[in-house]
């Protein structure tokens, strides 16, 4: 696989699944912000309608002059500007009232658009939180995160323009056709065959963009998702110089991106000059059939000149429909993707969850099976118990499934055969929060945010007092090294964590877990990021932290868990070997051979 490139760089060009559905989904979004809608729609029709007025107005005013310049010439009383005045009077009455409406429309759109982009973006985060893991196996960080952005972003922009226009064309175009047969039904008739050529035309564009609208969509998500890997692991690519690599990976995606979205652009951007030649064709009409009507004196040369106005308001609407028609494609792309993650299953949870009457820290494995994907088993009928406040270690080569029965135990994901009880109590029972109070976690892949080192450590527990945070990191063996930073606990960790080494990321996070105190501990590898002084504070510190509880350790360095109370050797995926360190050694079995593979020298 190209460099940069993840599970989740999914490819397609399909158009929209379900556009009617999409649409219909997206406004039962509005429902709540009806009568804001409503209100924002009154207002685009008023003000359409005094700007449909206007150009009659102008008629009129020109009729004047023009009858008043005749006039003086056969020696009457010349032009009227009393009257021409009253009449500009009630033009600029009427065009400052469309102004006014206009403004209010698109206070009260942008308003709700950017309500429901809100609403919509804080449902994702929240799914986020939801979906099981299977659904980032198949989806990369960056497609999720370009829904969550760029997608909300062009769905709201989309909307806000969509609606308004819509209502603003249909109106114009209904008021612009009355006045049109009021002024010369001969006239209106020649200008509405610009309707059957506009809408062929219309439809012959649309039909091209918008499978190109929804690849384009698709495209920026991969782009995303490929920079977010590039960044994520920038250090890892410049030690193995794979520079060239990465940038050619990422080349080819973003040529895919280029060429669907030039194709979009190129085709929507055809709709306007097109558009713009059919307005022509109609406009020319008007004037040659215009004057022909003046010289029979069917009309006025103010009705000519009204109705020329009229002709090029007539398929403005009609343009503005076409690139309604653009819009609403890309926003069908856009909110198909959202609606598509938002739909995605949540991980499941009992309908009545049931929880024991007293957590102590039972918990065992029965024939359990389990894989990541449906082809390949990376848990084999494993069984095993661990007993309260017991210390259970787990060792074996890397691939053997020791990790994966911590997610399993925690209800990361569910086993596929068999079972795994808490206090005797199936996980399945229980509700995924409440069973996941009982464990405090340390990982090999220290994470940390953006924030105070006291922040941080208080993640485990938020309503614990400075007091209790410092003691925590006492009790980690990192209380020292945090006096050594400007600011002590107030010293800010940046986005990355690059600003303090690995092995202090992860004593931050053993003392989040010391502030935690939870009756079942999780440490998987978690002293693998420091060195071997460290390594032995960090030890004292976890046998006074694990009395009483029961703890898991993951272990490679195996003289970490020398005095666990159990210790489990696994292989394939199962159970090969049980017993104490001393136990195991005397049966100089895998375990034994593990051992000495990493002590015999210094034996």
């Amino acid at each position: 696989m190209p460099a940069g490139m993840g599970p989740g760089s999914k490819q397609t060009t399909e158009r929209a699944k379900d556009f009617k559905g999409t649409i219909f989904t997206l406004l039962r979004y509005m429902r709540g912000h009806s009568i804001a809608v409503a209100f924002a729609l009154i207002c685009a029709i008023a003000s359409t309608a005094f700007n449909v007025i206007g150009p009659d107005i102008l008629g009129k005013i020109t009729t004047k002059i023009f009858e008043g310049l005749m006039g003086r010439v056969q020696g009457g009383a010349g032009i009227d500007f009393e009257g021409i005045g009253k009449i500009m009077a009630i033009l600029i009455c009427l065009y400052l009232a469309s102004c006014l409406f206009s403004f209010i429309q698109g206070l009260l759109m942008t308003s709700v658009t950017q309500k429901i982009c809100f609403k919509l973006r804080a449902q994702i985060v929240n799914k986020i939180a939801h979906v099981p893991m299977e659904y980032f196996e198949d989806h990369s960080k960056g497609d999720v995160l370009s829904r969550i952005t760029n997608d909300v972003d062009t769905l709201g922009a989309s909307l806000n323009q969509t609606i308004s226009q819509v209502i603003t064309s249909v109106t114009q175009m209904i008021g612009v056709t009355i006045m049109m047969f009021v002024i010369s039904p001969i006239l209106a008739g020649l200008t509405l065959l610009v309707i059957p050529v506009s809408l062929v035309l219309v439809g012959i564009v649309v039909h091209f963009s918008q499978k190109y609208f929804v690849a384009q969509q698709t495209k920026l998500g991969d782009v995303n998702g490929v920079v977010e890997e590039d960044i994520g692991g920038h250090t890892i690519i410049q030690l193995f110089n794979r520079e060239k690599k990465s940038e050619s990976a990422f080349n080819l995606i973003n040529d895919d991106l280029y060429n669907s979205a030039w194709k979009s652009q190129f085709l929507s951007g055809l709709l306007q000059p097109v558009m713009m030649f059919v307005s022509n064709m109609a406009y020319v009409m008007v004037v040659v059939v215009g004057a022909m009507l003046a010289v029979a004196q069917m009309i006025t040369v103010g009705d000519i000149q009204a109705f020329m106005q009229y002709a090029r308001n007539f398929t403005t609407p009609i343009t503005q429909l076409a690139n309604v028609s653009n819009m609403l494609q890309s926003m069908a792309a856009s909110a198909e993707r959202v609606f598509e993650f938002l739909a995605a299953p949540d991980e499941a949870e009992p309908e009545v969850p049931e929880k024991p009457k007293l957590v102590n820290g039972a918990v065992s494995f029965s024939n359990v099976e389990f894989g990541y994907v449906p082809d390949q088993t990376v848990i084999t009928d494993f069984t095993s118990a661990a007993k309260p406040g017991q210390t259970i270690a787990i060792v074996g080569p890397t691939g053997a499934g020791k990790s994966t029965l911590m997610k399993l135990m925690l209800r990361f994901y569910d086993v596929r055969k068999g079972s795994v009880s808490v206090d005797n109590l199936d996980v399945k029972k229980w509700e995924r929060a409440t069973l996941r109070k009982n464990f405090g976690m340390v990982l090999q892949d220290s994470w940390l945010f953006e924030g105070t080192i006291r922040e941080n450590v208080r993640y485990g527990r938020l309503d614990a007092t400075d007091e209790e945070v410092e003691e925590a990191c006492r009790i980690a063996s990192c209380d020292h090294f945090i006096h050594t930073l400007s600011g002590g606990y107030d010293f800010c960790i940046n986005e990355a964590a690059t600003n303090i080494s690995q092995g202090q990321r992860q004593l931050i996070t053993i003392a989040r877990a010391v502030l935690a105190d939870r009756p079942i501990l999780v440490l998987d590898e978690a002293t693998s990021n420091v060195d071997t002084r460290t390594e032995v504070l960090i030890q004292r510190a976890m046998d006074k932290l694990m009395e009483g509880r029961t703890s898991f350790v993951v272990a490679h360095r195996l003289s970490t868990i020398k005095n666990a109370d159990v210790i489990l050797v696994m292989r394939d995926g199962d159970v090969v070997e049980t017993g104490t360190h001393k136990e195991l050694l005397a049966a100089n079995g895998f375990y034994a051979n593990l051992y000495n593979s990493q002590f015999a020298d210094c034996e």
